[in-house]
C-alpha cells in the first residue's frame, strides 16, 4: 500500500474525452457536487476501461477518480506483485493523473520491482544500462511493461515504466 506520484501532463488520454467529456459536459446535471461526481466516475470509469483494455484485472477491482486533486484510488486483490504494478502504472500513466493511491492486495507476496521515470533522451537500452549494466537487457524492461508497451521505441517524458530484479 502506498501512494505513486505520476506526472500529471504526460500519459495516455484517457479523461475529457468520450464518456469522461460527455459526463463533464452534462448540462442536465443541475447541482455542482452532482457534476463532479458524475465526471469523476466517468474518469474512473474511463481508466478502469483502460486497465481492462490492457488485459489487467484485479479480483473486485475498484477505481475511483478526484479531479480536484488528479487522484486515483486502486483497491482489489491480484495474484502476483507484477499485477498490481502494471495496474497502478496504467492508472498513473494517463494525462490528468497526479498520483495512484494503492489499496491492493497481493496473495502471492513477491518483492517490488523498481519504477524509473522517462526523461528526454532515454530509451530502453539506455535504462537497461543504468539498471542492469547491459543495454541489451532492454527486453526485460519491455517484456515488464506489456501490454503499456506496443514496442521498444515507443516511450515518452513523464512516462513510469516497471524495473524488475
Amino acid at each position: 500500500m502506498g501512494l505513486f506520484s505520476f506526472i500529471k501532463d504526460a500519459g495516455e488520454k484517457l479523461l475529457g474525452i468520450g464518456e469522461a467529456k460527455a459526463a463533464d459536459e452534462a448540462e442536465a446535471i443541475a447541482d455542482k457536487a452532482e457534476k463532479t461526481a458524475a465526471a469523476n466516475k466517468a474518469a474512473a470509469d474511463a481508466i478502469k476501461g483502460y486497465v481492462t483494455k490492457m488485459g489487467l484485472g484485479a479480483e473486485n477491482l475498484e477505481i475511483g477518480f478526484d479531479g480536484k486533486t488528479a487522484a486515483v484510488s486502486v483497491a482489489g486483490i491480484v495474484e502476483t506483485q507484477e499485477d498490481k504494478e502494471k495496474i497502478l502504472l496504467c492508472c498513473g500513466n494517463v494525462k490528468g493523473v497526479e498520483s495512484v493511491e494503492d489499496n491492493m492486495t497481493v496473495t502471492n507476496v513477491e518483492p517490488d520491482a523498481e519504477f524509473h521515470t522517462v526523461v528526454s533522451g532515454d530509451t530502453l537500452s539506455k535504462i537497461a544500462k543504468q539498471f542492469y549494466g547491459n543495454a541489451n537487457d532492454y527486453m526485460k524492461i519491455f517484456e515488464a511493461n506489456k501490454p503499456m508497451l506496443s514496442h521498444p521505441d515507443k516511450i515518452y517524458p513523464g512516462q513510469m515504466l516497471r524495473i524488475p530484479a
